[in-house]
């Protein structure tokens, strides 16, 4: 990988009565943002968008994982994935490249009990922004109304 490489993927998901159950999504280094959200409940299907995101989206997106300071964490003291399923957050930023898994977070109080409450934190709030983004994206991608005139 090098310097300017940037690479972001985030999984939550569990196997369940409903079947195997998830959001994924990643930002790739050409900008390509991809979608998934598979959810079996009520017969629902699995829902895949791609769309391409511009280079201030990135840049954005780059801003936010830097200042959350995710690349200083180690998911080591972190509760391991079980029954409950499982969290994967993956980024590369030039040089720099983690990989963290843990079990699915259900609230603060979870973070603050865990081993490594600091670290936690920032990885729990990190995802917020990133989902909080990426269903900004998608929503606004997909859900736009041609104007009336």
């Amino acid at each position: 990988m090098g310097d300017n490489d940037f690479y972001v993927r985030y999984y939550v998901g569990h196997k369940g009565k409903f079947g195997h159950e998830f959001l994924e999504f990643e930002f790739r280094p050409d900008g390509k943002l991809r979608y998934a959200n598979n959810s079996n409940y009520k017969n629902d299907t699995m829902i895949r968008k791609e769309c391409f995101v511009s280079q201030p989206v990135l840049d954005e997106l780059k801003r936010i994982i830097e200042d959350s300071e995710i690349m200083k964490e180690d998911d080591s003291n972190w509760p391991a994935p079980d029954r409950v399923g499982r969290q994967e957050l993956e980024v590369v930023m030039g040089s720099e490249h983690i990989s963290f898994a843990t079990t699915k977070l259900g609230s603060l109080l979870q973070v603050q009990s865990s081993n490594d409450p600091e670290g936690l934190r920032v990885f729990y709030y990190l995802v917020q922004d990133l989902k909080c983004l990426v269903f900004s994206l998608m929503s606004s991608h997909f859900k736009i109304s041609p104007i009336q005139r």
